[in-house]
């Protein structure tokens, strides 16, 4: 059909969406992989493919990076691919590399984290005492206790009809299809490609959640805690973006701006909008206080689904937010500045004090991510290149440094699992020198000591602040900064200074994936504290399309 009736279809840079295409493709095809490979050799495939479509994808987005391609804006300005698209897809490529080899390891735990099937037992001794005497299964093999330092598992589960239980595949598929959507989140250039994606990189960390082989029913407990309240935070989201569409006749960014600069059109629309649209892009970057779901869903998730969900939706939600703010508000700032200045320090004082008060390492963590959350928004609020570049190294920084504590953590074994109360870690300096080392300089990472990642990324997000005007804002989280130091320093003088029990836990020799994790996140948070300059100067001079 020709004339000027002739439909208009979207022009679609290919070369621009190629790290997309790639991660999402991968997921179609590890779906048909699923249904088609014979049990036996499925594992190994899948994670070959996972790891080959993540590399690519990552060469394919430094490629893009050092050509000098300009910025575009591709499927009828849905996505944009510019400057901050593409470090923050750097990032979180980067970051699904030690993630997904936490996932893949079979040495930590015998058979993996995963368990293939919904009713099938798993291997805590008061577990399977009790649903054995539920008659909902039966364990073959002896009686004994799961193994500790990667040790026998005691027994084969058993599902349906006493068959034995193999361990999840399907968990690939469903990491490249939550690793798409983080891809798309976070350079949607309208508001409901951005909800589409949110949706797509939630449906299958929601699964993930619940697999867990160890503490079934903490696992799906979390699990329907975090679809629950995440369907609730979608919920907020889409309805205001209904809003906005209603103030500004579209749901790309770039229109809501220019709406905002000159509507004659009531802003009730527009700020009731933007408030709702908060509420759902806070709750998925744990932002307090919408950050309800995390510590639950930190500590009854798989570790290694923790360690992935702790880094890489934290780097999605954050490059959203930051893309929302600087494209579609920014002219409004003053406007809603004030009201972020509030969540910030709720935040950052939630994560702190509340971190005080928890005897669960990964509940710790959790908490520490949520004052985590209230830094970064210091730099989004910033609206400046600096604030831009020096929140996209924070995101960087942290993730590499929370991967690999939680690699960590999973090493720390009790006889039915992991052993995260802090009683159990007492003494560690003694048992395991090494890990215990690592985990020191991961936590005083996290508490922005010097010569660490965690420093440079602090000193920038606060120097931008200051430079922006929010000195009050910064003397805040410098005090909650030196807070929040107390529970790292308590882990820490609980490793060294305390006498380990004669029946504690042991610590897991790591596997190949495990100890390459582990390492290349030690390695990172190093080199980001020592030499942050040339990460930092990619990011410097970047600016969002639009």
């Amino acid at each position: 059909m020709t004339g000027p009736l002739a439909p208009a279809f979207p022009t679609v840079d290919y070369g621009a969406l190629a790290p997309v295409l790639i991660v999402l493709g991968a997921a179609c095809l590890a779906v048909l992989l699923e249904a088609l490979l014979p049990m036996r050799v499925r594992g190994r495939v899948q994670l070959s493919l996972t790891l080959v479509a993540v590399v690519a994808a990552l060469l394919a987005v430094i490629v893009r990076a050092t050509s000098g391609a300009p910025a575009v804006s591709t499927l009828a300005g849905a996505i944009a691919v510019d400057g901050p698209a593409l470090f923050l897809w750097g990032t979180l490529l980067a970051l699904a590399v030690p993630s997904v080899l936490l996932l893949a390891d079979r040495s930590v735990e015998p058979g993996g984290a995963f368990l293939a099937d919904p009713v099938a037992l798993g291997e805590a001794e008061a577990e399977q005492r009790a649903r054995e005497k539920a008659g909902v299964g039966a364990r073959s093999g002896s009686s004994g206790s799961s193994g500790r330092a990667g040790g026998s598992s005691g027994g084969r589960l058993t599902g349906r009809g006493g068959q034995p239980v193999e361990g999840h595949t399907e968990i690939y598929a469903l990491v490249l299809f939550a690793l798409g959507g983080m891809l798309v989140f976070c350079a949607s250039d309208d508001l409901l490609t951005m909800f589409v994606a949110l949706e797509v990189l939630s449906l299958p960390l929601y699964l993930l959640c619940g697999l867990a082989r160890r503490r079934r029913l903490m696992s799906q407990e979390s699990a329907v805690k975090y679809f629950l309240l995440g369907a609730f935070s979608s919920a907020f989201f889409l309805y205001g973006l209904a809003l906005l569409y209603g103030y500004a006749d579209s749901v790309k960014l770039t229109d809501i701006s220019l709406a905002a600069a000159g509507s004659l059109r009531p802003d009730s629309l527009l700020f009731g909008g933007l408030a709702l649209l908060v509420v759902g892009l806070m709750f998925k970057a744990s932002v307090g206080p919408f950050h309800t779901w995390t510590p639950d869903v930190y500590q009854g998730a798989p570790t290694s689904v923790t360690a992935f969900m702790a880094a890489c939706t934290k780097v999605a939600a954050f490059g959203a937010i930051l893309r929302v703010f600087t494209v579609a508000f920014g002219s409004t700032v003053w406007e809603w500045r004030g009201v972020l200045w509030v969540v910030a320090i709720v935040s950052m004082v939630i994560g702190a004090v509340l971190g005080l008060t928890q005897t669960d390492v990964k509940r710790m963590i959790a908490y520490s991510s949520v004052a985590h959350a209230g830094f970064l928004l210091l730099g989004a609020m910033a609206i400046t290149p600096a604030g831009l570049s020096a929140t996209l190294f924070y995101l960087l920084a942290y993730g590499f440094t929370t991967v690999a504590l939680f690699g960590l953590v999973s090493l720390v074994r009790g006889p039915d699992g992991e052993a995260t109360h802090l009683s159990a870690w007492a003494g560690l300096g003694k048992r395991s020198p090494v890990v215990a080392a690592a985990v020191t300089f991961l936590m005083l990472a996290l508490a922005g000591i010097p010569l660490t990642s965690g420093f440079t990324a602090k000193f920038a997000v606060f120097s931008a602040a200051l430079a922006d005007g929010m000195t009050p804002l910064v003397i805040v989280a410098l005090v909650v900064s030196a807070v929040a130091a107390f529970f790292y320093l308590r882990l820490i003088v609980l490793m060294y200074f305390s006498e380990p029990a004669a029946d504690g836990p042991t610590v897991s020799v790591p596997g190949p994936f495990t100890t390459v994790a582990i390492t290349l996140g030690v390695v990172v948070t190093l080199l980001l504290g020592v030499v942050p300059t040339a990460v930092l100067g990619w990011a410097d001079g970047l600016s969002f399309l639009g």
